[in-house]
């Protein structure tokens, strides 16, 4: 009677291994037509994929692609595989592959938190997945914060600074003003000027908003929009006077 062979240890447990989409990118059209670098770059993924027990499910690549920004095809369809559970790990060879921002790096690692995948890079030996990885990343996230916070200062106060000299600092122009030539001053709008005076003499007469918006209506004077005055429009033209 034949003996019935029983499956090994081995082929009962189930596949632990983590799936990998690795990226590559080149900056220029002349690399992508040498191939020269894409190829080096799938060499290295491959052995990294190898040497880890990694499943490599697909290797993704943007040709002749900038990383000014992560709106990339290839690197959508990576993101998306990782986002549908068709990898749990985004492997490239070197994080400038993937983007020379750190904002845009920030997004990345706030993204892999929040869904669950994580980041491999061959050549900075990071792996998001360990402790020292995510701690790697998180500093990371943090100079990204810091960035962010600075430039809204930066840009605070730069605006602020304009605002002082005078000039437009972008938006619609206040009411009674319009912009300049130069397209960075304002210069007066007689019309609106003079609907400004007008109101300024009915609230020194004691009006209300409300009663000041419904004079200017009954005395032909109309708003921007076209729409009768309304207190909130009449308080904004006068604080603006």
């Amino acid at each position: 009677m034949a003996r019935t062979r029983r499956p090994s240890p081995a082929a009962l447990a189930p596949d632990t291994r983590r799936r990998a989409v690795a990226y590559v990118r080149v900056s220029t059209d002349k690399q992508a037509e040498h191939g020269v670098s894409l190829d080096a770059q799938r060499a290295k993924v491959e052995a990294y994929a190898s040497l880890y027990d990694l499943d490599l499910v697909a290797v993704e690549v943007d040709a002749g692609v900038s990383a000014k920004t992560l709106d990339r095809p290839a690197l959508a369809r990576a993101l998306e595989a990782l986002r549908t559970g068709k990898a749990d790990a985004l492997l490239v060879v070197k994080l400038d592959r993937l983007t020379r921002s750190v904002r845009d790096l920030g997004e990345l690692v706030e993204r892999c938190n929040r869904e669950g995948w994580a980041v491999l890079s061959v050549s900075e030996n990071l792996d998001t997945g360990s402790a020292a990885g995510r701690l790697v990343v998180n500093v990371l996230a943090s100079v990204a914060q810091w960035e962010r916070e600075a430039t809204g200062e930066r840009t605070a106060a730069a605006m602020a600074h304009l605002k002082a000299e005078g000039r437009f600092t972008g938006g619609q122009a206040p009411y009674g003003c319009r912009l300049a030539a130069d397209g960075k001053s304002l210069d007066v709008e007689p019309a609106e000027a003079a609907v400004m005076a007008e109101a300024r003499e009915l609230r020194a007469a004691g009006l209300t908003l409300r009663a000041v918006g419904a004079e200017l209506d009954r005395r032909g004077f109309v708003s921007r929009s076209g729409r009768p005055w309304q207190a909130v429009q009449v308080a904004r033209m006068l604080e603006a006077a």
